[in-house]
């Protein structure tokens, strides 16, 4: 029987350890055992928490977006500037924090993507991602423009993020974060400037 309080630490280990094993093996290959060896652990502890492999997956993938909403929520509280244009940036710069473009995470998301096609778990997940970046956007563009344009904009800025994040994540050189960021960040100056002129608040 597990000790008391252990629960949220033995959880922890084995998302750690599944990204860990996604990232050195690959999805396919990160078996229960492989996680469980990485996390130092019986095989029948991931069943024992998480019910299997998918539960597991779906464990770390909830853990990554966690790490995602704080990373963006840190840098909109951090603002001294409410200015839609700061909180634009602030999503943007959360969205390559390095909690998110990490060797471990970036391989995590790219196995969290594929499989999310044919798993409703995972999908129900990705949708709700999908969902809490376009609905943050369009509410900061709504502010300077017009719905219609301001969903056009979200629409675009969410795809520029997600496109710079897995063609960096697809590329033998892996991603990098701090161009990534500045091709979003002139993106998003470019449709502020549009509606401002050349004033960013």
């Amino acid at each position: 029987m597990p000790k008391v309080g252990m629960e949220p630490i033995r959880r922890q280990q084995l998302i750690q350890a599944t990204m860990t094993a996604i990232s050195d093996v690959g999805l396919a290959d990160a078996t229960v055992v492989r996680i469980a060896r990485h996390a130092g652990v019986s095989a029948g502890i991931i069943s024992h928490y998480f019910g299997g492999k998918d539960g597991l997956l779906e464990a770390t993938m909830r853990q990554i977006l966690k790490d995602l909403n704080k990373a963006v929520a840190a840098r909109r509280k951090a603002l001294d500037d409410d200015s839609p244009r700061a909180h634009l940036l602030a999503i943007v710069d959360g969205n390559f924090d390095s909690s998110q473009t990490n060797e471990r995470a970036a391989v995590t998301w790219l196995a969290f993507w594929a499989n999310s096609v044919h798993k409703p778990d995972l999908q129900r997940l990705q949708r709700a991602n999908d969902r809490r970046l376009y609905a943050n956007l369009c509410h900061q563009y709504r502010r300077l423009m017009p719905r219609q344009e301001a969903q056009d904009a979200a629409r675009g800025t969410a795809a520029m993020i997600d496109g710079l994040w897995l063609r960096g994540a697809l590329s033998p050189e892996g991603l990098d974060p701090l161009e990534a960021r500045q091709l979003a960040r002139e993106y998003v100056d470019r449709l502020v400037e549009h509606h401002t002129g050349h004033d960013k608040n």
